[in-house]
C-alpha cells in the first residue's frame, strides 16, 4: 500500500499521513469490501505511559469475480469521530495486509496497527472505531470503508498493597496500604488516580480464590488505607474493575503470617 501510518499530532490528536499517496484525480475507487474486521482479537487494547503497542487485526476482502485484486493494497484502520475518511484521530496499519485467497472472489488478511504512547493525548483514551482503506495502486484511487466494529483503547493502570505489621497476631488489626496510579500519555508517567471504587481482597493460604473483603474509594492522589482484623494466614491485594478509558488491575497479594 505505498501509505505509511505516520501517527502525527494534529489539532490535539492522530492524523493518517498518507504521504505517499497522490490526490486521487477522481479515479474509480476500488471495488472491495471489508467485513469480519478483528483487531487485536476483540480485546482492549491498553497502553502504557510510554509503551508502543502493536496489535494484530484479521479481515476479509470480498470483490466481484469479474475485479482483480492484484494491483489493490488494502489495510485496517482504527479511528475516532464520524467516519474513516474525515476523522481527526487515526492511525492506519504499518504495512498493507498479508492476504491469502480464499475463493474467487474473498481474500483472509491480517496486518499490525501500531499505537505509540508518545504520540497519545489523555483524551484519546475510549471508544475506537475499526474501519478498512484500500489504494489503487496505479490510479491512487481511495476506498474508505467505516464503521466495521469498536475496540476500547485504555490507559494502563497500576495498583499496589502492604498489609502491616508482619506478622500480626489473630484477632489484632491489620493496616493495608497501597496506591492507584494509571499511564499519563501527556506526560510519559504514571500519576495518582483519585476518587475511584477498589476493593480489598483476601486468599486465605492453600486457596486459589480471592473474596472481596470491603470496598474503598482511592484518596485525590490514589492513595489507598483501610483496616481489618487479621483472623488466617493469607494473602491481601486491592483490585480495580477499572473504567471505559482506564485498564482493569489487581496488585499482587502480600502476604501476612498471623500467629
Amino acid at each position: 500500500m505505498r501509505i505509511r501510518a505516520t501517527v502525527a499530532a494534529v489539532s490535539g490528536a492522530l492524523a493518517l499521513s498518507a504521504f505517499a499517496v497522490p490526490a486521487a484525480h477522481a479515479a474509480t475507487a476500488p471495488n472491495v469490501t471489508f467485513s469480519n474486521m478483528k483487531v487485536n482479537s476483540g480485546k482492549a487494547i491498553t497502553i502504557g505511559a510510554t509503551s508502543t503497542v502493536q496489535v494484530k487485526a484479521t479481515y476479509t476482502l470480498t470483490h466481484p469475480s469479474t475485479v482483480s485484486v492484484s494491483n489493490i493494497d488494502s489495510g485496517p484502520l482504527l479511528y475516532r469521530g464520524t467516519s474513516a475518511q474525515s476523522a481527526d484521530t487515526e492511525v492506519i496499519s504499518d504495512e498493507p495486509g498479508t492476504c491469502t485467497k480464499v475463493s474467487s472472489t474473498t481474500l483472509n488478511c491480517s496486518a499490525t496497527i501500531t499505537l505509540p504512547a508518545a504520540e497519545l493525548y489523555n483524551s484519546d483514551a475510549g471508544t475506537w472505531k475499526e474501519g478498512g482503506l484500500a489504494v489503487d495502486r496505479t490510479t491512487h484511487a481511495m476506498k474508505w470503508q467505516s464503521d466495521l466494529g469498536t475496540i476500547p483503547v485504555r490507559r494502563a493502570a497500576k495498583l499496589t498493597a502492604d498489609a502491616t505489621p508482619e506478622p500480626v497476631k489473630k484477632g489484632a488489626t491489620l493496616t493495608v496500604t497501597g496506591k492507584l496510579t494509571r499511564a499519563n500519555w501527556e506526560t510519559g508517567t504514571y500519576a495518582g488516580f483519585g476518587g475511584q471504587s477498589v476493593k480489598l481482597q483476601f486468599r486465605k493460604a492453600g486457596t486459589t480464590t480471592y473474596s472481596t473483603v470491603k470496598t474503598i474509594t482511592s484518596s485525590s492522589t490514589g492513595a489507598l488505607k483501610t483496616t481489618v482484623t487479621a483472623g488466617y494466614d493469607g494473602y491481601y491485594r486491592y483490585s480495580f474493575a477499572g473504567t471505559s478509558t482506564t485498564s482493569k488491575v489487581s496488585a499482587t497479594g502480600d502476604f501476612v503470617d498471623v500467629q
